[in-house]
């Protein structure tokens, strides 16, 4: 399946009852998103989850805006993608209920599965939880929109994979003409020192070394977060 690449900062969402919080790709709790976490706690009502997704800023038209999100000009918001772990996720299948502990955790299912459970999850017309929306076959199509509209450009995976990082194995098919990278790099380096919030740098970086490490075609392997082994509910 092929799912559009939004251009901002990779975070999971922990919600539960006392609220939601958001977790860098490093496991730093981001700082900066008061507004955001507030906007997602009211979107989930209390339901105790794990979300996978993307923090982004965006324009009238949608699109991405990676400057507004990181000088924090204008309201972010969640791109969910993927659903880890859900209090809700119940099966009538004795064996599935087994195994993910009474249906919580889901990174087993395959991915179609979980992208299924997480519309359920994701408000239709929510205040800052968005849902990122996939197609099962014209991958070429996407990109080529995705390239029209001046986007970064978007992601292929398996749809039958689970959220393993032994067995999820994502690419990111870059527009190499994406008009928002240039200069990305050198901007990181001169506005680091004045933000105090170590977790939208830290993802900064990361945001940088991907773009240093796509392959010459376009194409880089990304896939689940490798250090995830056991979902812990972090004290935000």
């Amino acid at each position: 399946m092929f799912e559009i690449k939004w251009d901002g900062f990779r975070a999971l969402v922990y919600s539960d009852t006392d609220g939601a919080c958001l977790v860098s790709r490093n496991g730093n709790t981001f700082k900066s998103f008061p507004g955001l976490c507030e906007g997602l706690r009211r979107d989930l009502k209390g339901r105790r989850c794990v979300l996978d997704g993307e923090i982004v800023c965006l324009n009238y038209d949608g699109k991405p805006q990676f400057r507004d999100l990181l000088f924090r000009r204008a309201d972010p918001f969640f791109y969910a993608f993927d659903l880890l772990w859900d209090e809700h996720a119940l099966s009538d299948d004795e064996e599935e209920m087994r195994r993910f502990r009474n249906g919580e955790d889901v990174r087993y299912l395959p991915l179609i599965d979980r992208k299924l459970r997480l519309r359920r999850v994701v408000p239709k017309l929510g205040e800052r939880l968005l849902y990122c929306d996939h197609v099962e076959v014209d991958g070429q199509g996407l990109f080529q929109l995705a390239c029209q509209h001046d986007l970064e450009g978007i992601v292929a995976k398996r749809k039958g994979d689970p959220y393993l990082p032994e067995h999820a194995t994502w690419l990111k098919i870059r527009n190499r003409n994406y008009s928002q990278w240039v200069g990305r790099e050198e901007l990181f380096e001169r506005e680091r020192s004045s933000e105090p919030d170590f977790a939208a740098w830290s993802s900064c970086v990361l945001v940088c070394d991907d773009a240093q490490d796509v392959h010459a075609d376009g194409i880089q392997v990304d896939g689940c977060w490798p250090p995830l082994r056991k979902l812990v509910f972090p004290n935000c």
